[in-house]
């Protein structure tokens, strides 16, 4: 099993992406298939809306959290150094 990241940034994928930046492009995401039911009213459609409702609530809360950590790390180790991380192991 390897340790390496696919999406996210890391010291093996310095142009991966922020967990909260890669959750606002899954919310955005979202949102916008959304769009295209929000006027079918039947109850399927509807069914679909309210849980895309809920995992947008729960991406906010989960983006929060990301920014958080993001504001943490930087305000107790300072900027991220490529190749380097600021806690753990590379």
């Amino acid at each position: 099993m390897t340790n390496k990241t696919t999406l996210l940034l890391s010291t093996e994928t310095p142009d991966g992406w922020t967990i909260e930046d890669i959750l606002t492009e899954i919310q955005n995401d979202i949102i916008k298939r959304s769009q295209k039911i929000v006027d079918d009213k039947r109850p399927e459609a509807r069914q679909v809306l309210d849980n895309n409702i809920l995992i947008l609530r729960r991406l906010s809360e989960c983006i929060a959290k990301a920014q958080e950590s993001t504001i943490l790390l930087k305000r107790s180790f300072g900027p991220h150094e490529d190749g380097k991380p600021r806690i753990g192991v590379a």
